[in-house]
């Protein structure tokens, strides 16, 4: 990514074309809800102006200079509409940008356009949108997970070579295994949520995605970054990763819970599994056996906690003050009507769950106990770390993409799709999906999990894995 071969311009054409192909038609991918050509040509030309005069003065033209990177439809522009996949915000305009976007243009990158995903974020499917699904581009009649679909999708597709996505419960990981790419998750804090459209605040992070584990970490490393704008974004410097892809996995110690590999896990993501992990033992890391027994309880816990912060967070969609308005006589009767046409069915039922866990006499009985379960969980994985293992090593998703409307009418199979992604998000740690082979031509990803801010150890290890299971190039 980055290397110079080609002008701004002919990216910007490239790209274009690219998206242009791969979304036309009824079977096409569907991983952009904006993209606009002519504006990135004159975005292209400047850049291209501005390199030329940066060569010309000895200067750098920063680190993705002429790097086409596509943003999920969640993240603030102001030359895109921000539309969150939803009716709700159809059209609508940011009048800022988020903290991510702003740094991607300070180092010299392209924005494509706008990806599709779930409504909100809330979907594994990226058919919640309602603009339409993405189809993965392996095969056209899979979902290529979600809810950053869209952007996994561009990647996967060739559409672009690098993409943001959030992650609030496995929504970068869990479309980067199903699309074949690679999905990387930073601890909660190290990327600023200014500018991202929260869903559940204290689980949402902007996260990277790419062709290569390079690439993800290099995206993370311009992302990154104390930002004042964002009270949760830590006082902390980007993490420097990079150096540390070469430096191989001889003396790593490699945790593997033994609740990552039940019985119902397909047998072909079991098999890829353990062969990556004789790999990884091959090329030097020691493997052990550990536990997180508290693990089968996540699913439950995220979707007590997740409606219940999306439920506060949406409230503020309600027809008087930005997207969609449906009049009405009163204001309580335009924000029913308004609410009732914008949001979909999955954002509707989230927000009743999240209402209804949150009301009286149900706080304590519902939420006050995820918080508990959510505190045990993050637990138990700092007491594995200290034992001194490295990182730990698991699927990403226990069965690769499935055929889209395998579930849309059964929610809680829907839902667990993100069993081995959800409780990185409650102890706010990092991980990062890499591709791993294929079952009956789908891809499979293995997923890296590393102790709160140990970005460098994870990559570190993530490439060693890439390079020994063959990955993407």
């Amino acid at each position: 990514m980055g290397e110079g071969a080609l002008s701004a311009a002919e990216v910007a054409r490239e790209v274009s074309e690219a998206i242009a192909a791969g979304d036309a038609g009824e079977n096409g991918v569907n991983a952009f809800l904006s993209h606009d050509a002519n504006l990135l040509s004159a975005r292209a030309a400047a850049l291209d102006e501005a390199l030329e005069a940066a060569r010309r003065e000895g200067r750098s033209g920063g680190r993705l200079a002429g790097v086409a990177v596509a943003l999920k439809d969640n993240l603030c522009t102001t030359d895109h509409p921000t539309t969150c996949g939803s009716r709700i915000l159809e059209g609508y305009r940011s009048p800022y940008e988020a903290t991510v976007v702003r740094r991607l243009r300070s180092a010299g990158a392209l924005i494509a356009g706008k990806t599709n995903m779930d409504e909100f974020a809330m979907g594994s499917s990226t058919e919640n949108s309602a603009f339409g699904p993405t189809r993965n581009p392996h095969d056209r009649a899979r979902v290529p997970g979600g809810s950053s679909g869209g952007s996994a999708a561009a990647v996967a597709a060739g559409m672009v070579p690098a993409a943001l996505g959030s992650d609030t419960a496995g929504s970068v990981r869990q479309p980067a295994s199903f699309c074949g790419v690679v999905g990387l998750k930073p601890t909660y804090g190290a990327v600023s949520r200014y500018g991202l459209v929260a869903f559940a605040s204290s689980l949402d992070q902007v996260g990277t995605l790419g062709r290569t584990v390079e690439d993800a970490a290099l995206l993370l490393e311009v992302i990154a970054g104390r930002d004042t704008l964002d009270s949760t974004c830590a006082d902390r410097p980007a993490p420097t990763l990079l150096p540390e892809l070469d430096r191989g996995v001889d003396g790593l110690v490699v945790g593997v819970p033994e609740e990552y590999f039940p019985g119902g896990l397909d047998p072909g993501v079991r098999r890829l599994a353990l062969e990556a992990l004789e790999a990884l033992e091959s090329a030097g890391a020691r493997v052990r056996p550990v536990s997180l027994p508290t693990t089968p309880l996540a699913i439950p816990t995220y979707y007590v906690i997740g409606p219940a912060e999306a439920s506060s967070n949406l409230a503020r969609f309600d027809g008087a003050r930005f997207g969609l308005r449906v009049d009405a006589e009163t204001t309580e009767a335009m924000s029913r009507a308004t609410r009732s046409r914008g949001f979909g069915d999955e954002v509707k039922r989230r927000v009743l769950l999240g209402t209804h866990v949150l009301s009286a006499g149900q706080r304590d009985r519902f939420y006050a106990r995820a918080g508990q379960v959510r505190a045990r969980l993050a637990a138990e994985f700092a007491a594995v770390f200290d034992s001194g293992v490295d990182v730990l090593f698991t699927p990403t998703t226990p069965a690769p993409a499935f055929p889209m409307g395998d579930r849309t009418g059964d929610p809680y199979r829907m839902y667990l799709a993100d069993v081995f992604t959800v409780p990185v998000n409650f102890a706010g740690i990092p991980a990062v999906t890499v591709p791993i082979g294929t079952v009956a031509g789908l891809p499979v990803g293995g997923q890296i999990i590393a102790p709160a801010w140990g970005e460098p150890v994870m990559v570190r290890a993530a490439a060693a894995l890439e390079r020994v299971v063959g990955g993407a190039r």
